[in-house]
């Protein structure tokens, strides 16, 4: 990887393209750092702080701490990669969309766009209003001698705008940078939290320290008046968040062994043989060649996981930005216990949507039908098999089986970070462990981009 970038710096356009887009995530990192006016940051970070492992530090990790701090980024790419879901799913129930997809050309494609965007920001008024009710509900407002009304005007304007310029500059990124603007924007904000994280670690493996020399006695001699009960429950406090060393390892070896695992699923593939016919046409003999088409094994790429995370996650966010908690009573207060990152019932529905994203993504991306009628007028055929439904059918039965082992591959290193996470007691692991997923994933294509792009440009032509 480290080569492909050297290489692609020594390209003059592509070295264009790789400082457009890192002039493009200094200004999200800098948007990221811009607070919105009226709100009480520094005691809604406090706050957040303490929400690690529920769905509030999930969406705090997806948008690089902005959530948190209350900046102007705090909604991040979310309201787009909703707006993304809802249409595309409309585009495959909607005969009119479907029309404008297939066979609109361009122009379809840019009345897609232009719907999705007008979606991305109905979508970021609504999260918007729902950021100013939570931190509302919390008295977090200091609006002063303002109205409360003009004070949630701005608030909620300045995230919706926040939202739409992210959206813009991910287009821009697309067009003129290196990759898909949207996945590196998200790709950069959960990098930013990483030396977050390993604080975070270093100061759990300090509580774990001084846990193991201090005891009852040793704070009872030390503390006149403390009895044995009181310094017996400061211990107890003093081990929530305590990593002991074991427990780092087995991190930082899940870790890499998941990032091992990602690479070598990603450039895993079935290649089926194809053979094409001799023809002659006028004086020249074309076809007689054998060659493959590859279909990869995690045809949809981190899309299902970004999308059945949002899916996943709407029920508690809705809640938690109504300002309701898990301590709540009341039928909000379960929804969000049973939505909680770390429970059972949020993996389960978790694994089921990314089951169901991986088979739609991958049947978007790689059509039988058409893949065999390509074949069918270009003379070509799979060996053993006759051209029309017999390819069709046989094209569709292996799409569906290595489809269902991507979407298991995705499902089981997203769940397994959490089940981990629960077992040794770091509810923050079910967050890294997704954030990995997604880093990975979107290094690795855009990569792949960069070689392509270079390939492109160091081919000979024929009078080499």
């Amino acid at each position: 990887m480290i080569q492909t970038i050297r290489n692609a710096w020594r390209v003059p356009e592509l070295k264009k393209k790789m400082l457009f887009t890192i002039m493009a995530l200094l200004i999200f990192r800098l948007g990221s750092a811009i607070p919105v006016p009226y709100i009480d940051s520094a005691s809604l970070q406090t706050y957040l702080d303490s929400q690690s492992g529920t769905i509030l530090g999930l969406m705090n990790a997806m948008s690089g701490s902005a959530f948190s701090m209350a900046t102007v980024f705090a909604l991040s790419i979310q309201p787009y990669i909703n707006s993304s879901i809802i249409i595309q799913l409309l585009t495959v129930a909607i005969p009119a969309l479907e029309r404008m997809a297939r066979d609109g050309g361009e122009e379809g494609r840019k009345k897609i766009a232009s719907i999705t965007r007008y979606t991305t920001v109905a979508i970021a008024l609504l999260q918007g209003f729902g950021y100013y009710s939570l931190v509302n509900g919390y008295g977090l407002v200091n609006a002063g001698a303002l109205p409360k009304l003009w004070a949630g005007l701005v608030i909620v304007i300045s995230f919706t705008a926040g939202s739409a310029f992210l959206m813009w500059l991910g287009e821009q990124i697309t067009e003129f940078g290196i990759g898909n603007g949207i996945s590196i924007i998200l790709f950069a904000g959960i990098v930013s939290r990483f030396p977050r994280m390993c604080m975070d670690v270093i100061s759990g493996f300090q509580r774990w320290m001084a846990v193991q020399n201090t005891t009852v006695e040793s704070l009872v001699a030390e503390n006149e008046g403390m009895t044995e009960e009181v310094a017996q429950q400061y211990i107890d406090m003093m081990k929530q968040g305590a990593l002991a060393p074991w427990v780092i390892a087995l991190i930082v070896v899940g870790m890499l062994a998941l990032v091992v695992f990602i690479v070598y699923i990603n450039n895993a593939e079935r290649r089926i043989p194809v053979q094409y016919a001799k023809r002659v046409v006028g004086r020249k003999m074309y076809g007689g060649q054998s060659t493959h088409i590859p279909m990869k094994v995690s045809m949809a790429g981190v899309m299902p996981i970004i999308f059945a995370q949002s899916i996943a996650s709407l029920p508690a966010t809705v809640c938690a930005f109504m300002g309701i908690t898990a301590e709540s009573e009341g039928f909000g207060g379960g929804l969000m216990k049973v939505f909680d990152t770390s429970k059972p019932f949020y993996s389960i529905i978790y694994f089921l949507l990314i089951v169901g994203f991986s088979y739609f993504y991958s049947t978007m991306a790689f059509n039988p039908v058409e893949v065999a009628n390509n074949l069918k007028k270009n003379g070509g055929f799979v060996p053993g098999l006759r051209p029309g439904k017999p390819t069709i059918d046989f094209l569709m039965k292996v799409l569906n089986k290595i489809t269902m082992f991507g979407a298991l591959y995705l499902s089981v290193i997203a769940i397994a970070p959490i089940i981990t996470g629960n077992l040794v007691g770091y509810s923050s692991l079910a967050i890294g462990g997704t954030s990995v997923i997604i880093v990975v994933g979107v290094a690795l294509e855009t990569v792949k981009q960069m070689e392509a792009q270079m390939l492109m440009r160091h081919y000979k032509g024929f009078l080499e």
